[in-house]
């Protein structure tokens, strides 16, 4: 039997007692059953009946040590941080809201309408409270439209208050520098957002209609009796129905006259006409698109109507007996219209179809009217007039800007610096002529010959450069068709013609002897034949010329190397005489 201590007594022998009035010593029943399910119970009380120590806690003092046993153990908890601040304007950034109003407005000054209902979106910018009134344009309304009120604070009443979001709402009133505008409806954020903010918005109304408007859109009373020819119909029937017709104005038979080509459109519509240009690229004409505007075209004018001024009025059924229609363009045939005569040569697929389908007519063939070209008249050169070369004064008849005739480059590169020497003496029946010596060079790259005359002392004669590089005709080719010297006439024994003067040569130097060995098919037996003689002269024992003239240039040779004074009237004797042999 378990003892109850006694409270403030230590649980040691002889500090309990024994409970005789206790005469149940069973335990408590832990198992039991719920809806047909086994459910364990914790015990309340212990062998005997007596409650448990542990087991003496009531729920709220359960409850608050299970929310304080963490506190115990691992201290106070930690606050969580605050949610980041985010500004309105990045918040509400293009967030607006859209509410649909309209105000009225007096007409004073006008008999058909005394006030004018004018309908205006109203925009409340989230960001920054502002609000803007913008008016849709109405086109051709004569009114200034658009931006009413531009994008502010708007104030509220005299005390500096501003509008804000709370303050709009479906059916109210709200002022505005004046003007009473009221609010019939919103859009759907706009009804969502004030709606989530917890205001609740009244119902929508519907716009209200302005009544000069809605007067407009009435059909007019017409009090004109009705003619056979519907218009109507045929504007409905034959609207964007237009025949194309192509034609031609010839012109050519008036000073500085052409031949141009014109697109005529007629409108099955409302029996106008209208002529278009056809331009071309680099015609030299001004872009305009129109040769007539689109109008009727009378045909048969009244008699009295000849000298109505049609510069400043316009022709009315009045002056006008019948007008042009479509039968009257017919492909192959000429119409004048405003003092000109076009003929149409051709038509497009539409109207050959409309002409088979109203008319009858099928043969609609198209006609050419293209002139055929002259043939190109062939560019004759004028006659040479001796200055510069052919070819140089050719290229001022094929070019404003004349440039240089064309070089043969492969033959410039493959005979660069390639010069042909030839000593040559002048014909001439003049005495003093006849002991002139002439240098010839001709240069192969461009076929070209110059001529130097080397000075001689007491002659008279001033030596120097006789002939400019310069390419040289021969005497019998004709103007036209140049014949040029080339190396193949120039030989020992040759006589060359330049300008009037007639050249022997005498000799060549030894470069062109070797390059007549390496090109002997150039040159004429004639030719060859000259130049063996004279290298077989050359091979030959000097004569006594010759050796003369040895002789006295060695004496002189030694006379000056010894310190001799040698006389000048010596010198010249010995230095003409051996230019002479």
């Amino acid at each position: 039997m378990v003892s109850n201590p006694v409270h403030g007594l230590p649980l040691l022998p002889g500090m309990s007692f024994k409970d005789f009035t206790k005469t149940a010593f069973h335990r408590s029943q832990t198992l039991g059953y719920r809806n047909g399910y086994a459910i364990v119970r914790c015990p309340t009380v212990g062998i005997g009946g007596d409650r448990l120590q542990f087991n003496q806690l009531s729920q709220a003092e359960l409850h608050e040590l299970a929310n304080k046993a963490p506190v115990l153990t691992y201290g106070q908890p930690k606050q969580a941080p605050p949610a980041d601040f985010i500004p309105a304007h990045v918040a509400f950034d293009k967030k607006v809201l859209k509410f649909d109003a309209y105000f009225q407005e007096d007409v004073p000054m006008s008999t058909e309408e005394h006030y004018r209902i004018r309908q205006v979106n109203i925009y409340y910018y989230l960001e920054d409270d502002s609000m803007s009134v913008i008016e849709p344009v109405v086109e051709n309304s004569g009114i200034p439209q658009g931006k009413l009120i531009k994008r502010q604070r708007l104030a509220k009443n005299d005390r500096g208050d501003h509008y804000h979001w709370k303050d709009l709402n479906r059916g109210i009133n709200i002022t505005i520098y004046g003007k009473t505008f009221h609010i019939v409806d919103c859009d759907q954020f706009t009804q969502v957002f004030l709606e989530s903010q917890g205001i609740e918005l009244n119902p929508p109304e519907k716009m209200a209609l302005d009544p000069y408007t809605e007067l407009r859109k009435q059909p007019l009373r017409k009090y004109v009796t009705p003619s056979d020819f519907d218009q109507l119909k045929q504007f409905l029937t034959f609207d964007k129905q237009v025949l194309r017709f192509y034609a031609i104005w010839d012109d050519t038979d008036s000073m500085y006259g052409e031949c141009r080509t014109y697109i005529i459109h007629y409108y099955l519509m409302d029996d106008t006409v209208e002529i278009r240009e056809v331009h071309e690229r680099n015609d030299g004409r001004d872009p305009f698109p129109l040769l007539m505007n689109r109008q009727r075209i009378p045909k048969v004018l009244v008699e009295n109507a000849k000298n109505f001024p049609r510069c400043v009025l316009e022709i009315s059924d009045q002056e006008v007996l019948e007008w042009y229609t479509a039968k009257d363009f017919i492909v192959g045939k000429s119409l004048t219209i405003l003092g000109r005569t076009f003929f149409i040569y051709d038509c497009d697929p539409f109207t050959r179809r409309y002409y088979k389908d109203k008319f009858g007519i099928t043969d609609l063939p198209r006609i050419d009217v293209s002139k055929q070209e002259p043939p190109p008249v062939k560019q004759e050169l004028p006659p040479y007039n001796g200055y510069g070369l052919v070819e140089d004064s050719a290229q001022n008849c094929f070019a404003l800007i004349p440039k240089a005739p064309k070089k043969d480059i492969i033959k410039m590169l493959a005979n660069d610096n390639k010069v042909l020497r030839y000593l040559a003496a002048l014909e001439s029946p003049i005495p003093e002529d006849k002991d002139r010596r002439f240098v010839f060079s001709y240069f192969l790259s461009t076929d070209m010959i110059s001529i130097f005359e080397p000075p001689v002392r007491n002659s008279g004669i001033i030596g120097g450069k006789y002939l400019g590089r310069t390419k040289v005709v021969k005497p019998n080719s004709t103007v036209d068709n140049p014949i040029y010297y080339g190396p193949s006439d120039f030989f020992i024994g040759a006589v060359i013609e330049v300008f009037g003067h007639r050249f022997i040569i005498l000799d060549t130097d030894e470069y062109v002897l070797k390059y007549m060995e390496s090109n002997a098919a150039q040159y004429s037996p004639e030719a060859l034949a000259s130049i063996q003689n004279h290298v077989r002269k050359r091979e030959a024992p000097a004569s006594e010329s010759e050796r003369f003239a040895f002789t006295s240039f060695r004496w002189l040779h030694i006379s000056l190397l010894k310190g001799s004074c040698v006389d000048i009237p010596t010198v010249s004797f010995l230095f003409y005489n051996s230019i002479y042999i």
